[in-house]
């Protein structure tokens, strides 16, 4: 008679085993959700953040289809790969809601921010912030004679930096959209 030997604490056997493994790392994922463009959906889903205290790092909200009033919320927001599941989880289940997409999780993404940011100086600090928002194809779209305002587009990492090197030359205020994604490469079903 043969017995089937599984050794103690072996998993390759084990039924268990089935589930997903989690870790405790925390992570940034970049969500789209697709709602009815009705009042009180932005509050819902911003509401479900806030009563299980979930940060959002980037909102962005607008309508995407008029004929079928149909919004597009992306949200950016962090949490171990368990609490990100919850969201989306949690997101499933309110009534407008009628897609939920992790951008992260489903492949590349293009992810792109639009700031503002007025810098006040004068003399080489004037200078050297062209300089540099030449370098960052920063646009200028108005100036005074003691401030700038530049436009400029591109990843949060990009806005951050350019921000960095504006300090010290005046940077007074700022002013971002937040995060815009879409999936890369594939063409969305419908």
């Amino acid at each position: 008679m043969s017995a089937l030997k599984i050794k103690k604490g072996s998993s390759k056997h084990s039924a268990y085993n089935l589930r997903p493994t989690f870790s405790d790392e925390i992570e940034s994922h970049t969500l789209a959700v697709i709602v009815d463009n009705e009042p009180g959906v932005l509050a819902r889903v911003i509401g479900l953040f806030s009563g299980r205290g979930y940060n959002i790092d980037s909102l962005t909200v607008a309508e995407v289809d008029h004929t079928g009033h149909m919004s597009r919320i992306t949200i950016v927001t962090t949490g171990t790969p368990q609490v990100i599941e919850q969201i989306k989880a949690q997101l499933g289940r309110i009534v407008p809601v009628h897609e939920v997409h992790d951008l992260t999780a489903e492949g590349r993404a293009v992810e792109r921010e639009l700031a503002l940011l007025k810098v006040q100086g004068s003399g080489e600090k004037r200078v050297e912030a062209l300089r540099l928002a030449d370098i960052f194809r920063a646009s200028v779209v108005d100036s005074t004679l003691d401030s700038f305002v530049f436009e400029l587009t591109g990843t949060p990492e990009k806005i951050d930096a350019f921000a960095e090197l504006m300090r010290p030359l005046g940077l007074n205020e700022i002013a971002r959209t937040g995060v815009a994604a879409l999936p890369r490469g594939r063409i969305a079903e419908g």
